[in-house]
């Protein structure tokens, strides 16, 4: 932990990093190829849906031995097509038949209470009508549009304009991802699954605007400076709030795994799936979209701005003179060392060399006799 804690301090610091920006179109191609398998699965299998949207009867035994394959078969007999069934903590069974009405709900819970060798008493029946399903299932889209609505509202007051575009594009990508998975997998969509769609909008919200006002914070007065562009400074602000943002998901995920895997899976507790299942891909989902769709996504639009690009230009003209410079420099530097001799070498003489002058002999007699006394 106190490893992964300095890996945060130096993240933040700028001493190190990751370029997420530049490799954005690598994240771009990866988001479309899961979209596209997401779009393709709901196309192909499209979404079990519960019978809370779509009417049926629920059938619910006390505690008795037949497995669950067992009343699959039971059901399926009885209602003549397809039958959800999940066991209960209590050792009871939940078995879910769409498309029936009062008359027929009576018949089936017959044929069940004959083949589970039980009194039919003791089998609650609940009808849920397709009317009100199918309100429930508007009401869900209602909510689910006004959310969006409000979210692009916010952002764009908040910050900007672009910020919002961008999260909103990674809110449909998210929620998009999700319903595919449920498509794939095949498991029920419930109200307990819209209430884990909501949920979920609001984690990915969350980390696109903790890294959203990181990047406000340090693109203030950009345009006034010359070292930095906007890429640089978004990519800074990802690696900044990088690893808060891999803890609160984490944190997040274990005891949605745990409802999943555990509750779900080893003890068989069904009626978790449709939740948990919603929460765990949509956390992932909102985690990835935030560092690698919605922030990249924001540079992109930036840098279209006509001050954008002329900060990007000045920059990258900045630093390419002062490389041309150090490169000056450094070859100056080889060519003086390369040009002085040995420390020890005899200055070369410049110039004519100097005539030596001797100083003239002075006669004290006459001219041409040589010094003496005269007699």
């Amino acid at each position: 932990m106190s490893k992964l804690g300095n890996l945060g301090a130096r993240l933040h610091r700028g001493e190190i990093s990751y370029d997420f920006i530049g490799h954005r179109k690598i994240w771009y191609g990866v988001s479309i190829l899961i979209t596209i398998t997401a779009i393709v699965g709901l196309a192909v299998r499209g979404l079990n849906m519960g019978i809370d949207f779509q009417g049926g009867a629920v059938f619910t035994t006390p505690k008795t031995s037949v497995s669950v394959t067992q009343a699959e078969t039971y059901a399926e007999s009885a209602a003549g097509h397809d039958a959800v069934v999940q066991k209960l903590g209590t050792g009871g069974l939940r078995i879910q038949i769409a498309g029936l009405d009062t008359a027929k709900s009576d018949e089936i819970k017959t044929a069940l209470a004959k083949d589970f060798k039980i009194d039919a008493e003791k089998i609650n029946a609940d009808l849920v009508g397709p009317s009100w399903g199918e309100q429930v299932a508007n009401k869900a889209w209602e909510g689910l549009a006004i959310f969006m609505v409000l979210v692009v509202i916010y952002l764009a007051i908040a910050f900007e304009w672009r910020m919002a575009i961008a999260a909103l594009v990674a809110l449909i990508h998210d929620i998009t991802i999700t319903t595919g998975v449920y498509a794939l997998v095949g498991f029920e969509v419930t109200p307990g699954t819209v209430i884990g769609l909501l949920t979920i909008l609001g984690y990915s919200l969350y980390d696109t605007v903790v890294v959203f006002d990181s990047l406000k914070e340090q693109t203030k007065d950009l345009t006034k400076q010359n070292r930095w562009y906007f890429s640089e400074v978004a990519n800074q602000s990802i690696n900044g709030t990088l690893v808060r943002s891999i803890n609160t998901t984490v944190v997040a995920l274990l005891p949605v795994a745990g409802l999943l895997f555990i509750g779900g899976g080893f003890l068989g507790a069904g009626t978790l799936n449709d939740i948990s299942l919603s929460l765990f891909v949509g956390l992932a989902a909102g985690a990835y979209s935030s560092i690698f769709i919605a922030t990249p996504l924001v540079a992109d639009l930036k840098e279209a701005e006509p001050q954008m690009k002329a900060l990007k230009k000045r920059v990258l003209a900045k630093r390419a003179q002062a490389a041309a410079d150090e490169e000056i420099a450094e070859s100056r530097a080889a060519a003086g060392a390369h040009d002085d001799g040995p420390e020890d070498a005899t200055p070369a003489v410049v110039g004519p060399r100097a005539t030596r002058n001797q100083p003239s002999t002075r006669g004290r007699g006459g001219r041409g006799r040589p010094s003496g006394k005269r007699r």
